[in-house]
């Protein structure tokens, strides 16, 4: 089970689909670039990322086509979304660095619990690059005693909210409300 946005899912799939997924290529993209520094293989799937980026961009933020009220409203949520997954991973990343250091491990070691031998796997898992399984978020709750709701992001695409507002409405189960802040992005 993905935790989060997969960006080797994206390039096999071979086109972004929507605005929330070129937000997040684009933060996906700056953290490529970093990485590329330290590991020569990160610039390949930077240049197919950046391809896909470049395709979205023509097909939908061109200058000759129309853009819409309601297609700069997604923009804006998407945007929105994708940074706040992308502090989340930051404050994650920092959470288990520092649990690490606490503990003197490196994380080649921390790999190496988890089950992955490649160091520049654990980088792309720590930064976001590739999502952590559900096991090694599990692992990493147990052993280094870091709360689920620190390592798992608990927000959804506004697309999800919407149609969970709308089945939870055509329900109409008096006793199954939400607030309006209970998918709120926070």
């Amino acid at each position: 089970m993905k935790t989060q946005f997969d960006i080797s899912q994206l390039i096999e799939n071979g086109k972004i689909l929507n605005e929330l997924d070129f937000e997040r290529a684009l933060i996906a993209d700056r953290k490529l670039r970093v990485l590329a520094k330290e590991n020569p293989k990160f610039k390949t799937t930077r240049k197919k990322l950046r391809d896909l980026i470049e395709q979205y961009e023509s097909q939908n933020w061109n200058s000759n086509s129309k853009i819409s009220d309601k297609q700069l409203r997604e923009s804006d949520v998407a945007e929105l979304i994708a940074e706040k997954e992308r502090q989340f991973i930051q404050r994650r990343k920092e959470l288990i660095r520092k649990k690490l250091k606490d503990l003197d491990l490196t994380q080649q070691d921390f790999g190496k619990i988890l089950g992955h031998s490649s160091k520049s796997y654990i980088s792309e898992l720590m930064n976001g690059v590739s999502p952590f399984s559900l096991k090694d978020l599990i692992v990493i709750n147990r052993l280094l005693k870091i709360d689920l709701t620190d390592l798992v992001p608990t927000f959804l695409p506004q697309s999800d909210r919407k149609k969970i507002n709308k089945t939870i409405e055509k329900l109409n189960n008096p006793k199954l409300k939400l607030s309006k802040n209970d998918l709120a992005i926070v």
